[in-house]
């Protein structure tokens, strides 16, 4: 690992971005092409109308892959936690259970997409001219359902077996193929939209399988119909771990729900009609997001950049590798709105070919609704930039702001002015927006980007280690904000003469994951909504999941090697099986809480207890997702003491004396296990 931080901090910025940047894109690029090469051999064998009832059926799909990844990535994160606890059979029961679960939901949901597809097609937008197109579509995509989502979610899991380019290969395969098996079916067998939908079953049915294959190759557990019977709390759990990747995917549904119904109902009130704003739109949103996956790409892969240089202090570093990811995005755009301008008659050449009033608005919608396309070039790097530096509240801002704050509201208000040019003027309003609120919030942190109090010696805990104990304890202190329980952990430490851990884990992991320590500082012990919203919302990426697996292990790690005292971090439950670990949650009242609050941390006297209990009640919400159990759980801990009843100094005293006792019943156990 220690090569890998030299590498970050000290190879050329440029050779790094290329190093991490590239699969990345290529990654995003696979999964862009396969959802068009649909669109151009029907566009080319059928028609526009062909195109129109796929852009209508395409929602259904993006449901379908919302279950999948909630389940892959769900899966996926508690293989590693189940598996970083040393609890094996744990994890079986969880990736069987995350398999169980996409079998089930994946028929429900292919019975019910049968059942009801004119109804759930009726709800994306369909017309009358695109109805048996899509009815005829969409019952043999439905069908292929639990192929692409059970592939999908095993997908996932593979990747996180430890086996990314077996999973790599499988998409790609299952690519290629639908490439090569659509001109077969609608030019060769003249099968139309049906050919193209048996086309893509086929391939996601060979990726099924490929993935089904792989179940009995897993490198770190193993599946069996034990493991596949499902258990509620397992699922639950499985499930609330996924639930970013769903929330983002169905917020692409609807904004593609809205898109279609403003497109459908103000383009039959003009020369279009219906049918040709809807096939355009979908095509337009299509090749742009071919220039996003390459802007995603570039910049996600670049995170662990500059999340190490800034956790380091290298802000020269940080700077150069944002004015490297901003110039090659503001390029990459550049280039396709040059092409966006000049040729969009070609592009949508490229998907088959229409009448004068097809061929006008394609060229309207590339010129119009792309205009300011160059602004992602900006407004996409910027979010990931401040996930990556620990703003997750920026990022979160910035990662929704363009899509569902500032676009749907402007296609509705638009259309009702200017009916369907209206939902097409959307789009540079809100490029334009979000680049404004980009600008803002990328000049502002530049200019207290040296302000930032990340310093190493700032986050080191400085305790004694003159060890006065003679066998190994392990002290893990849980408190609530504000009642002194950090104070206590560190006066446990000195009279000890043992290791204080606390903010020091802060570097320990900025080094080993790239993020930044403000991230890792910010973020930690912490979980709340806006944890669903943020994370996974640029291409997966998921922090929270990796924070807590690395400092579990770390945890883990110290106490082996040494009596210390552990604050927070769920270390209690991580340790719990241990014997040689005490466990202390320490708690106050409110009015000395709000004392210490005001005194020690500078907290406005008047906004103390809202921020106590707000401060509580995430680290609340993140014990229980990482650990299915009530923070302030008596039963949860060895002793549980008011601060209050005796002083912070008391009540060190008390528990350097539970210490005492401990170590004494651990040397009696010593002896007399060598009678």
């Amino acid at each position: 690992m220690e090569q890998e931080e030299n590498i970050l901090g000290k190879e050329k910025i440029g050779k790094l971005i290329r190093k991490f940047s590239i699969p990345c894109i290529i990654s995003l690029l696979v999964n862009s092409l396969y959802n068009i090469v649909d669109q151009i051999f029907i566009g080319q064998g059928v028609g526009y109308l062909g195109n129109g009832a796929t852009n209508v059926v395409f929602p259904i799909v993006i449901i379908g892959l919302a279950f999948s990844l909630m389940l892959g990535d769900g899966a996926s994160a508690y293989l590693s936690l189940k598996l970083g606890e040393k609890k094996k059979e744990d994890a079986e029961l969880g990736i069987g259970n995350g398999i169980g679960l996409a079998v089930i939901v994946s028929a429900i949901f292919c019975a019910i997409t049968l059942i009801f597809l004119p109804q759930l097609l009726n709800i994306f937008g369909c017309t009358e001219n695109l109805r048996a197109y899509a009815t005829s579509y969409g019952r043999i995509i439905a069908i292929g359902l639990p192929f692409s989502m059970i592939g999908t979610t095993l997908n996932s899991i593979i990747r996180a077996d430890g086996s990314p380019k077996y999973s790599m290969a499988t998409m790609v395969i299952g690519a290629v193929l639908n490439t090569i098996l659509d001109p077969i079916f609608i030019f060769v067998f003249h099968k139309g939209v049906e050919g193209a939908a048996v086309a893509t079953v086929i391939s996601q049915f060979v990726t099924f399988i490929l993935n089904v294959i792989y179940i009995r190759k897993f490198k770190s557990i193993k599946i069996t119909r034990k493991t596949l019977k499902l258990k509620l709390n397992v699922c639950k759990r499985v499930a609330g771990l996924g639930i970013s990747s769903f929330i983002t995917q169905m917020s692409f549904v609807c904004v593609m729900a809205i898109e279609n119904n403003l497109l459908g109902k103000y383009g039959a009130e003009s020369k279009f009609g219906a049918e040709i704003p809807i096939t355009v739109f979908g095509i337009v949103m299509k090749i742009s997001q071919i220039l996003n996956s390459i802007i995603i790409g570039l910049t996600a892969g670049s995170q662990p950049i500059f999340g190490y240089n800034y956790g380091a202090r290298k802000f020269d570093r940080v700077k150069q590798t944002l004015k490297i990811v901003l110039g090659s995005s503001v390029v990459i755009s550049t280039i396709a709105f040059i092409l966006f301008q000049t040729i969009p008659d070609k592009l949508i050449l490229i998907f088959g070919s229409g009448d004068e009033n097809y061929m006008e608005f394609a060229c309207l919608a590339f010129r119009i609704y792309l205009l300011l396309c160059i602004f992602n070039g900006i407004q996409i790097p910027s979010g990931i930039f401040f996930q990556a530096i620990g703003k997750s509240t920026k990022s979160a801002i910035l990662s929704l702001s363009r899509q569902i704050i500032l676009l749907i509201p402007a296609m509705v208000i638009l259309s009702k002015i200017f009916g369907v040019m209206g939902v097409l003027y959307s789009g540079p309003v809100a490029d334009s927006l979000a680049f404004i609120l980009a600008i803002v919030l990328l000049i502002q942190q530049m200019r207290h980007l040296q302000d930032n109090e990340t310093a190493n010696n700032s986050l080191v805990d400085d305790t004694s280690t003159d060890n006065k104990l003679s066998k190994h304890i392990v002290i893990t202190v849980s408190r609530e904000y504000g009642s002194g329980g950090r104070y206590i952990g560190r006066l446990i430490a000195d009279k000890l003469g043992i290791k204080l851990y606390d903010k020091d884990f802060i570097l320990k992991v900025a080094e080993q994951t790239g993020l930044s320590a403000e991230y890792i500082e910010n973020n930690e012990q912490k979980r709340n909504t806006l944890s669903n919203l943020n994370n996974g919302y640029y291409s997966g990426l998921n922090n929270a999941d990796e924070l807590f697996i690395k400092e579990s292990e770390l945890i883990k790690k110290v106490a082996n090697e040494q009596s210390c005292v552990i604050i927070g971090r769920c270390a209690d439950f991580i340790l719990k099986d241990k014997e040689n670990t005490i466990k202390v949650f320490v708690y106050s009242n409110m009015n000395n809480k709000i004392k210490r609050a005001t005194k020690i941390y500078g907290i406005d006297k008047n906004k103390a207890e809202k921020e106590l209990k707000r401060i509580d009640k995430l680290r609340a919400n993140h014990y229980k997702h990482y650990t299915e159990q009530e923070w302030s759980n008596p039963s949860n801990y060895d002793i549980c003491i008011n601060s209050d009843v005796l002083g912070v100094e008391k009540s060190a005293d008390i528990i350097c004396q539970m210490v005492t006792e401990k170590e004494n019943s651990l040397l009696s156990a010593g002896s007399f296990s060598g009678i």
